[in-house]
């Protein structure tokens, strides 16, 4: 069970369904058996670094791109296969866009009414002024691109696809054109946009602050394929490899001994927690030393003046209402740690730490990998 809060999602019946897609450029494989689907409601994000294929597979439900293999259904009706590839016009598709792609010539009304021509002009302007408002740009409406801010001009973007009523919202990457202050407050206003109107939405995106503020379920890819399919929280907290629990979140891996099917022993102590995954098929071994590498989170070293495991302050980086201190134990391999910053140690200083770790997580060492 995943202890995550419910995301307000009010059907279990995919809108959107993709099924074993692969999609190639020439002889460059760039999306590898990708599989996933969304209910009416839900927001899906694809995360990842640049290149691992997140915005290609955007395209492929977009209609812009063929696929080479599976499937993807909209409504249950088949879209893009091998064999089939329905225009991107008869898909009922929203876009926002990386560069907004307003018409510079165009009001902010003209802009958001666009694409509502199979609707009489009193109408288009009806429906134009409804998503307005719902952006919060009621007073703007008048207003050319040009004289909008950022964050403004995305909200014209939202808007104008938004208007159609589509079934599915795409946005590529919407916030890497502004500044960080401001790409988390409009991703959780849009996120309220998306919910308000009861659109199944797909964001693409490298950054994860975004793709936690916005989404009900994220995908992490890497060369092409989705690593994991789940929650912000079992992401950060119930990685499935390496990869992902060094792209989601800090941390440190630090050699353990496993001791039993339920603990761990590490420099800092011993942990009490689920099977380590290399020792969960079979293996009746555990308590004869297997070595795995544990993962620590800023979050599981607590600092404690009245304990008697000392680390040293190696750096430090002030955040405002806390501070991440990079600490070296004695054995010179370094944690972090995650500290309220009223505790403000100098570098170089011996300050007390503790275990707090609710999540054991435990990779084979990499040689033992493969």
């Amino acid at each position: 069970m995943r202890d995550h809060p419910a995301t307000g999602i009010n059907s279990t019946e995919p809108i959107l369904a993709l099924t074993d897609v692969h999609h190639t450029y020439g002889a460059l494989h760039v999306v590898r058996g990708l599989s996933f689907s969304l209910p009416r409601g839900a927001i899906g994000c694809l995360l990842g670094p640049s290149g691992c294929g997140k915005t290609t597979v955007l395209r492929c439900i977009a209609g812009f791109e063929a696929v080479r293999d599976g499937e993807i259904r909209l409504n249950g009706q088949l879209v893009s296969s091998a064999a089939v590839l329905i225009p991107p016009e008869r898909r009922r598709i929203g876009m926002v866009f990386q560069d907004y792609a307003l018409f510079p010539h165009l009001t902010v009304a003209r802009n958001v009414a666009f694409g509502l021509h199979a609707l009489p002009p009193s109408d288009q302007m009806h429906r134009a002024g409804e998503c307005i408002d719902a952006v919060g740009l009621s007073g703007l409406t008048g207003k050319y691109p040009h004289e909008l801010s950022g964050g403004q001009q995305q909200r014209v973007a939202l808007a104008r696809a938004l208007a159609p009523r589509p079934d599915l919202l795409l946005l590529d990457e919407p916030f890497s054109n502004l500044d960080v202050n401001l790409r988390e407050r409009l991703g959780q206003e849009v996120r309220d946009i998306i919910k308000r109107f009861n659109i199944t939405a797909v964001i693409v995106t490298h950054d994860q602050n975004e793709a936690f503020a916005i989404a009900d379920e994220i995908g992490i890819m890497h060369g092409g394929e989705i690593q994991q399919w789940d929650s912000a929280y079992n992401l950060y907290h119930r990685p499935a490899n390496r990869f992902i629990a060094d792209f989601v979140g800090q941390g440190v891996l630090i050699p353990g001994t496993v001791m039993s099917s339920r603990q761990v022993a590490i420099e800092l102590g011993v942990l009490n927690g689920g099977i380590p995954p290399m020792c969960s098929i079979g293996c009746d071994a555990c308590s004869k030393g297997c070595n795995v590498d544990v993962l620590l989170r800023p979050d599981d070293v607590v600092h404690d003046d009245s304990s008697n495991l000392k680390a040293a302050v190696l750096h430090k980086a002030f955040r405002g209402a806390e501070i991440l201190y990079t600490l070296q134990l004695d054995s010179g391999r370094k944690v972090l740690a995650l500290v309220p910053s009223h505790h403000n140690h100098a570098i170089g200083e011996r300050i007390g730490i503790r275990l707090d770790v609710d999540h054991v997580v435990t990779f084979p060492p990499p040689e033992l990998a493969a």
